[in-house]
């Protein structure tokens, strides 16, 4: 049996990131050239009439929302390609220590590691949240009461799906699992 565990974690890259950055992207566009219709009175976009609108106020305004809404699929697509949040959790039984890697956005800060030691660690609770906004997070406790999150964000993992990876954690590290939170 092997004394050392890694959970990669997902970042930026997953499909919803990539749906909502191709659809803004084309909405923005499309609201961009309805814009320069009207204002060029020429139609640049196909099976639309835009170039009749009046400049002001209308295509003046979209103009401006696309403007914006291409500026928010760059950034979309920004955070994909340098795969924001992406990283991994190593437990090392051996060496008694966990490292928490991820990756940011560029520059001096891009690389965060943490190390913890085992001996350090308390419990592994699990925080459940149902509703609108539900979370379902794993979280490494210290014994100077410190919640260190261990899951991604984004979609939240089934029910049993986040009540096994917390049990066979807990396990492997030794230590208790901290009651279920539900609220």
């Amino acid at each position: 049996m092997s004394n050392i565990r890694i959970d990669k974690i997902l970042g930026s890259r997953r499909i919803s990131n990539y749906w909502w950055a191709t659809i803004i992207f084309f909405g923005g566009l499309s609201f961009f050239l309805v814009g320069l219709s009207s204002y060029s009175e020429m139609e640049l976009l196909p099976f639309t009439k835009s170039s009749e609108l009046l400049f002001l106020p209308q295509g003046i305004i979209m103009t401006f929302y696309g403007t914006v809404a291409i500026c928010i699929s760059i950034f979309l697509w920004l955070t994909i390609i340098w795969d924001v949040g992406a990283g991994y959790n190593e437990f090392n039984n051996d060496k008694g220590i966990i490292t928490i890697f991820r990756l940011g956005f560029p520059g001096k800060n891009r690389i965060l590691k943490l190390n913890y030691n085992i001996s350090d660690i308390k419990s592994i609770k699990v925080v459940i949240q149902e509703g609108v906004t539900a979370k379902r997070e794993i979280y490494l406790k210290t014994k100077d009461q410190r919640e260190i999150p261990l899951t991604r964000v984004g979609q939240p993992l089934l029910l049993s799906e986040i009540e096994n990876q917390a049990t066979s954690l807990a396990q492997f590290l030794g230590v208790i699992l901290e009651g279920i939170e539900y609220s």
